[in-house]
């Protein structure tokens, strides 16, 4: 009996050394840490325990329950857009935000009013693996097949662009139940390459580009949600291939798309130009502008939408870190606040603001 006894233990502790096994096999590889948590090495703390009680203890307080994640959903228009949402704290943010990502899912009740859930509802993330050279593995369940052929761009674009926000991805795979995607499955688009931020997002392209002098970038056009919210829409373009031409065709881009496509917002006042080419040195770009940019001419100031087109549209281009914004006979630049423009102006400027 003494005998079976130990046979049991035995037993049982190489089930549980086999379980562990396992479930260590299907741990998903960690790509994202989130910005505000701190990892301690223990060897640091007090042999007493002391500082490790005090350094939790300030982690409890300081910490918070939620963080910022942009979402990629589709608005009013079909148009697929990002959305910052606070989201609960989770140990594999990539399977989070894929799972926000579907129709009746959590997102349902943070998003706003006429937008909606890309990926096809009933859909589960069944896991997702980072390889090597940036490229993210997603399998999903055969409910993702449910969709209309109509939104397969849109689906890749939200995905894509959702999880090329961790910095670790470069580019995103398919598989459905363990198999890989060659095309999608409904109206067949090539997917073996992966899909990356260079395939577009909200392509606008009037007319076949000549692709020897052209360059494909995405600008952002301001748009109004139903409860009058300002946000952005990314939309992909041709441009003529030369850097200076490229930025300026973006400018008068942004100063006249609004005109032809209604749906896009105005932030520019009337008769705005661009006086020069743009210049670039150190990753500034410099444009100059009439006083038609400013919101009020006798005080200087430029509309904080206008500065945040500007800004979010020409970051996007390679090399570029912020921009100058100097107008004719204008010595001193104010924000609405009445902060003055004396330092170039990033991206983290306004999405600092944003997510705080």
């Amino acid at each position: 009996m003494q005998k079976n006894g130990v046979l049991l233990l035995l037993l049982a502790a190489l089930m549980f050394a086999l379980a562990g096994c396992f479930q260590g096999e299907q741990n998903v590889k960690e790509i994202d840490v989130p910005e505000d948590i701190d990892v301690i090495d223990n060897e640091e703390a007090d042999d007493t325990g002391e500082e490790d009680d005090e350094v939790d203890e300030d982690e409890a307080t300081e910490s918070p329950e939620t963080v910022s994640r942009d979402i990629y959903v589709l608005d009013t228009d079909g148009m697929v857009v990002p959305q910052t949402f606070e989201l609960p704290k989770s140990e594999s943010a990539v399977m989070q935000v894929l799972e926000y990502m579907v129709v009746d899912g959590p997102i349902t009740e943070l998003l706003p009013s006429g937008f909606q859930a890309v990926l096809p509802a009933e859909t589960t993330i069944l896991g997702v693996n980072l390889q090597e050279d940036g490229t993210l593995i997603v399998d999903v369940s055969e409910e993702f097949k449910d969709y209309d052929a109509d939104n397969e761009a849109q689906i890749l674009q939200a995905m894509t662009h959702t999880l090329t926000e961790f910095s670790e991805v470069e580019r995103i795979k398919l598989w459905v139940n363990g198999y890989e995607l060659t095309e999608m499955p409904v109206n067949g688009t090539p997917i073996s390459e992966g899909y990356s931020r260079a395939n577009g997002i909200n392509l606008m392209i009037t007319e076949k580009p000549d692709l020897l002098h052209s360059e494909i970038s995405t600008v952002f056009f301001p748009k109004q949600s139903n409860d009058e919210t300002l946000y952005y829409v990314p939309v992909t373009k041709y441009f003529n291939a030369q850097d200076e031409d490229v930025l300026a065709g973006i400018v008068e881009s942004l100063l006249t798309e609004p005109v032809t496509t209604p749906q896009f917002m105005q932030v520019f006042n009337d008769e705005t130009v661009l006086l020069n080419k743009p210049t670039i040195e150190d990753g500034v770009v410099q444009l100059e502008f009439n006083e038609q940019i400013l919101q009020k001419k006798d005080d200087g100031i430029i509309a904080d939408d206008v500065m945040e087109t500007l800004v979010l549209s020409l970051t996007e281009q390679e090399g570029i870190e912020a921009i100058e914004v100097i107008v004719d006979q204008q010595e001193i630049l104010l924000n609405e606040s009445g902060h003055k423009y004396d330092q170039p102006v990033t991206k983290e400027d306004f999405i600092s603001t944003e997510k705080m």
